[in-house]
């Protein structure tokens, strides 16, 4: 059964939360009955008093790199299974939109993983919104999906507003029918990270605005 040889392979992940959403929602939907999201949390807890960008930015690569290993272990099984499937890419490459083929984060919505807060991220009980998504489409319906969460973020809290050092945060609740740029001001903060790569060859990691979730 496909369900339970990922729940095995999810067993040698403990930390990770995992679901599935269907995604007739979805252009993918033509093609993909469902997406498995998974939320995997960094291995270090940052705040305002032990953050520093560099320190950051090891923790996102290493996060990635777990990300890797757990694609790699879950291929493993659609294949064994036959079952059609795609691993889409979670960034975008157009630096004027910003808008990557399919939305991990709405996905993750849709699977009751948690919430988008005012950040335009993805916020879980578990994490906050120090965690990295990943997302396979899967050819396949799963006889349970998971439910939507209602946006858990207090209407007063602005911590990630007030803590943006390039002030793109606009202070926006977010729902399903809102515009992104209606949040934040992605051109702006790509602008201002970029800023960055003269010096160190790659964009800021910044990542204040994660901080402010615990």
């Amino acid at each position: 059964m496909l369900e339970r040889d990922i729940a095995m392979v999810f067993q040698n992940y403990p930390d990770i939360i995992y679901a599935y959403t269907d995604i007739a929602y979805s252009e993918f939907g033509k093609e993909y009955a469902s997406a498995l999201v998974f939320a995997i949390p960094y291995n270090k807890r940052f705040t305002l008093h032990n953050y520093s960008e560099m320190a950051f930015e090891k923790t996102i690569v290493q996060t990635r790199e777990v990300v890797n290993s757990l694609q790699s272990d879950l291929e493993t099984i659609l294949i064994n299974h036959t079952v059609k499937y795609n691993i889409p890419p979670v960034e975008q490459k157009d630096e004027q939109s910003f808008v990557a083929p399919f939305s991990f984060k709405y996905a993750a919505v849709k699977a009751g993983l948690g919430w988008i807060g005012k950040n335009n991220i993805l916020i879980t009980e578990q994490y906050g919104s120090q965690q990295r998504l990943g997302v396979i489409l899967i050819d396949y319906t799963f006889e349970e999906y998971g439910i939507s969460k209602s946006n858990q973020c207090p209407e007063e809290c602005n911590r990630c507003v007030d803590i943006c050092p390039y002030h793109a945060i606009k202070g926006i609740e977010w729902h399903p029918e809102i515009k992104r740029e209606e949040m934040i001001d992605y051109l702006l903060c790509s602008r201002q990270r970029s800023k960055f790569i003269e010096k160190h060859g790659r964009k800021s990691s910044c990542g204040l605005c994660m901080l402010m979730c615990l």
